[in-house]
């Protein structure tokens, strides 16, 4: 970047395994979600929080402007990808779905984004990946066809 350039730009990604299996166990999921937080700093990004259930993550970050959104969530895809199939973290062969969302906020939302990742096991004994991700889009005003959506099983 150049001197006298000053961003400040928090995105939420939101991405799930391909055909939103349950495979970010507990038991995997921590490693997982480290690796991630270790692509998006070597990106220039900063990491805030990085959480989510068997079946899909939550990464909220402070976005480096000199990489584009698509290009954070292609890269965090692929290396993530690599380590789960390399480490044989999943039985099979593991992918991401396509697609993600991506939602931006303001510095003065980062302790309540902060605090709704972080609480993301207690909000999915209520409701569905599904209702969330929905609510988002209405919430953002981003206009969606259901066919375009991730593939929802529930």
């Amino acid at each position: 970047m150049k001197p006298g350039t000053f961003t400040q730009i928090y995105i939420q990604l939101v991405f799930s395994p391909k055909h939103r299996e349950y495979l970010l166990t507990e038991k995997i999921r921590p490693r997982i979600l480290e690796y991630m937080s270790g692509i998006a700093t070597n990106l220039g990004h900063k990491p805030i929080i990085i959480n989510g259930v068997d079946d899909h993550v939550h990464i909220f970050l402070g976005h480096n402007p000199k990489m584009s959104v698509s290009d954070t969530v292609k890269e965090l895809k692929r290396s993530s990808s690599i380590l789960i199939n390399e480490k044989r973290l999943v039985v099979g062969k593991f992918e991401w779905q396509e697609g993600y969302g991506g939602f931006s906020y303001g510095h003065s939302q980062i302790g309540n984004v902060f605090n709704y990742i972080k609480d993301q096991e207690t909000h999915h004994q209520k409701r569905t990946f599904k209702d969330e991700y929905i609510e988002f889009l209405n919430k953002f005003e981003i206009k969606f066809e259901d066919q375009y959506l991730f593939e929802f099983f529930d």
